[in-house]
């Protein structure tokens, strides 16, 4: 005997503010944030998360000063690796220096 199907629909979705908040999915292409920031060092990876979500969680200006805040910090450390490497060519051409 054939049991009659009962069509029960599905849970309603409950947000999942830790794995999945809903402004980590809210860019067009579906595509998470993290994929592609965990990418990046820390400061670029910061960088792309505040601007990509600029605005879907907190205050857009608030989102954006934080990226400047981050690409600052990129910056610095960029400027800082560039100085100690030219600090280290003078040294070894003192060093090398009869």
């Amino acid at each position: 005997m054939d049991r009659p199907v009962r069509l029960v629909p599905p849970p309603p979705t409950v947000p999942d503010p830790v794995n999945a908040p809903p402004h980590y999915r809210s860019h067009p292409s579906g595509i998470e944030c993290i994929t592609i920031a965990e990418h990046f060092d820390f400061n670029r990876g910061n960088v792309i998360k505040y601007t990509w979500r600029a605005g879907e969680k907190n205050d857009e200006l608030e989102d954006l000063k934080k990226a400047r805040f981050y690409v600052d910090r990129a910056i610095a450390k960029l400027e800082r690796e560039r100085a100690i490497a030219a600090l280290e060519q003078l040294e070894a051409q003192e060093r090398d220096t009869p």
